[in-house]
């Protein structure tokens, strides 16, 4: 039974910030770190774009933390298509879609929620056989839990906002809507919608949306009000966690707050940015090794045709076809003084980070400012 979406209209009281977050993805300290360097407090509004849970380190207590946020202060939570793969494990007292829980399961492992309530009940499944098992255990000792997720809606609606995880395409016609598309809408920005009112999604990090340069700072689309927010949270080596700060009025400017959990280290040298570069991302990252050496290989991307160097330790198999976790040739712009979040190390360079952008940096850096934030 395909369920339809559920839609929240609400006003928010002139006066108090609202801050708008989205794919969590079970990362409670980036959710702490991203609160904290907004100085969020009990006066401020959150709204939580869905993908709330899954594939990140701990998503059971990311979730009892929000519902403890949800209890105390005034938090919109929505539904994201990973915020409904337990709703949908527990809901039907019929057949399991085995397959899918087993691929599920197998691909996330630890990093699944369902497999994280499993071990705070004592029961870890051994296989598929298993599943049913693992039902009634979670429907037995996380309702209240359950019960939260289940009562996420999919759109939340304002007089100047719309918000929604995956996308809609008309805003005026929100009722009757497939939920899962709404929650599950891929590539938003390529279809093409414009809004009245600014629409703040998530689900598709932003860096797939720039094929030249890899940035996670919140993506702004002003003449067709779309606001894209999902910066890469526990998907992405270089992936941080928005809070996008709504203007006070309507017609204000955005302003955005991160936390990417990344040593810092502070510049030394100035460097001019790339004139040309490529962002290597996912879905359209396979390549060919033309030499390989133990820190980078010499790789040409299939797609494009570009030559490039690619770390090492990014190269991955997917069958018969070699990939890469996302990847860049592009050279930051770099001033003496700044602070930068530094991905990776490497002997005569390091991929860093900058205001979300990230780039090659083959500079000095102040190695006594590297440090854990």
């Amino acid at each position: 039974m395909h369920r339809l979406a559920r839609v929240v209209r609400t006003r928010f009281p002139a006066g108090r910030r609202v801050l708008a977050i989205s794919d969590i993805h079970g990362n409670l300290p980036f959710l702490q770190g991203v609160l904290s360097a907004a100085r969020y407090g009990p006066e401020d509004i959150l709204v939580l774009v869905g993908d709330l849970v899954e594939k990140g380190p701990d998503s059971l207590s990311t979730l009892r933390y929000i519902m403890q946020l949800a209890q105390c202060s005034d938090v919109y939570c929505l539904r994201g298509n990973c915020d409904d793969l337990v709703c949908d494990f527990v809901r039907e007292d019929g057949e399991i879609q085995k397959e899918f829980y087993e691929r599920y399961l197998r691909l996330w492992g630890e990093r699944c929620l369902l497999l994280q309530m499993g071990r705070a009940a004592g029961f870890m499944p051994r296989g598929p056989e298993d599943l049913p098992a693992l039902r009634q255990v979670v429907r037995e000792q996380f309702a209240p839990e359950l019960e939260f997720l289940e009562s996420l809606p999919e759109i939340l609606i304002t007089p100047d906002y719309l918000f929604v995880h995956g996308g809609v395409a008309d805003e005026d016609r929100l009722e009757g809507l497939p939920a899962w598309k709404c929650m599950k809408n891929d590539d938003f920005l390529s279809q093409g919608h414009s809004f009245r009112r600014w629409c703040v999604v998530g689900h598709w990090p932003v860096t797939l949306y720039d094929p030249w340069v890899p940035r996670a700072r919140p993506l702004l689309v002003p003449e067709r009000h779309i606001a894209s927010i999902d910066g890469g949270c526990s998907l992405k080596l270089d992936g941080q966690l928005n809070a996008l700060v709504l203007p006070e009025m309507p017609g204000g400017a955005f302003s955005w707050f991160a936390y990417d959990g990344l040593p810092t280290a502070v510049a030394l040298e100035h460097q001019v940015p790339s004139a040309d570069s490529i962002n290597v991302r996912w879905g359209r990252n396979a390549l060919e090794v033309l030499e390989r050496g133990p820190e980078l290989c010499r790789c040409r991307h299939l797609e494009s045709g570009r030559v490039l160097e690619i770390p090492t330790e990014y190269l991955y198999t997917d069958g018969a076809v070699t990939r890469c976790e996302d990847a860049t040739d592009y050279r930051l712009a770099v001033e003496p003084g700044d602070v930068l979040s530094v991905v990776l190390r490497l002997s005569d360079r390091a991929l860093v980070k900058k205001d979300g952008v990230t780039g090659w940096y083959f500079g000095r850096m102040d190695e006594k400012s590297l440090k854990k934030p």
